[in-house]
């Protein structure tokens, strides 16, 4: 990645934020301004998206130049459509597509989830929680404090039931529970251990095989705790990393099939409706990158209620 970083000192104090990042990079006005609607440019380290606020004393500016090798201008393609699960007046449901992060982050351009749903409604909402960059699936918005706040904490005190599906590596157990607390692994920054062996947080998830082969397996998971990596960590400790997941050590292609991603799909979500109480199940079909193992191994996908995976 590439980026450039100045202060607002001297001339550039006082002016338009697209005034002055036209003027340090050279660019036109409308390139700069363009930059800042992407999301390129920070201001004191938070994300601004205002070209024409005016820039304070000694306030320090960054602006992403190049991310894998392509400027935030040549990256910042219209976003996917927007796959809307459930909508009413207090809560939206969409589907996440893989490689969408779920909330605008530094050093990453280009719209978030949060982004995209907030262009959707015209206005700000409440993200309950969170998915990787490269899972997909359900993912519940809270449209007024109230509605945030009660939905958040079905999923603070484990009322609300998730179904995630995986494709990983050979020699998965049929099913069970895995225990294991979670903690950083001080080795690999950016990645959680699954082990009793540290002073990590507690976290289960209950599982079941749905097919087995000598190159892959397929795994429906019911997480009981929603720790950050919790499934990915869980399966590398069972000696199956998720297929495409690299950081956690995950094959990128099994059966003849790619794995462009780490091949995990947030399924189902079940929990109660913020205002009447009245169950919600939410469901998003598997994209065609998963689908493609479940196709191979002809297993059907797991739907509807929830069973018991342990």
């Amino acid at each position: 990645m590439k980026r450039r970083t100045f202060r607002s000192e001297g001339a550039h104090m006082g002016r338009a934020l697209a005034e002055a990042v036209a003027a340090e990079l050279g660019l036109s006005v409308a390139d700069a301004r363009r930059l800042v609607e992407v999301g390129a440019v920070y201001v004191a380290g938070r994300r601004a998206r205002d070209g024409a606020v005016r820039l304070q004393s000694a306030q320090v500016v960054t602006v992403v130049l190049e991310e894998a090798g392509q400027s935030p201008l040549e990256a910042s393609g219209p976003a996917a459509p927007l796959r809307v699960l459930f909508e009413d007046e207090d809560v939206l449901a969409v589907d996440k597509p893989a490689g969408l992060n779920a909330q605008p982050t530094e050093g990453r351009v280009g719209a978030s989830l949060v982004d995209v749903v907030g262009a959707h409604l015209g206005r700000p909402a409440g993200l309950v929680h969170r998915l990787d960059r490269e899972t997909s699936g359900v993912t519940v918005f809270g449209k007024s404090a109230q509605a945030t706040s009660a939905l958040a904490e079905a999923f603070r005190e484990g009322t609300a039931r998730k179904r995630y599906l995986a494709a990983t590596g050979p020699g998965l157990p049929e099913g069970g529970t895995v225990d294991l607390p979670l903690s950083k692994d001080p080795s690999r920054p950016g990645r959680w251990r699954a082990t009793r062996a540290a002073n990590g947080v507690p976290a289960w998830t209950d599982y079941r095989r749905l097919f087995a082969s000598d190159a892959f397996c397929l795994v429906e998971l019911l997480p009981r705790t929603g720790r950050t990596h919790q499934l990915r960590a869980h399966l590398t400790a069972l000696g199956t990393p998720i297929l495409g997941d690299a950081r956690y050590g995950g094959a990128g292609s099994a059966g003849g099939l790619l794995a462009p991603r780490c091949l995990l799909h947030a399924q189902a979500l079940e929990l109660g409706h913020p205002r009447t109480g009245q169950p919600l199940r939410l469901e998003a079909t598997a994209p065609e990158d998963l689908r493609a193992f479940f196709v191979a191994a002809g297993v059907r996908m797991p739907e509807g209620p929830f069973g018991d995976a342990a």
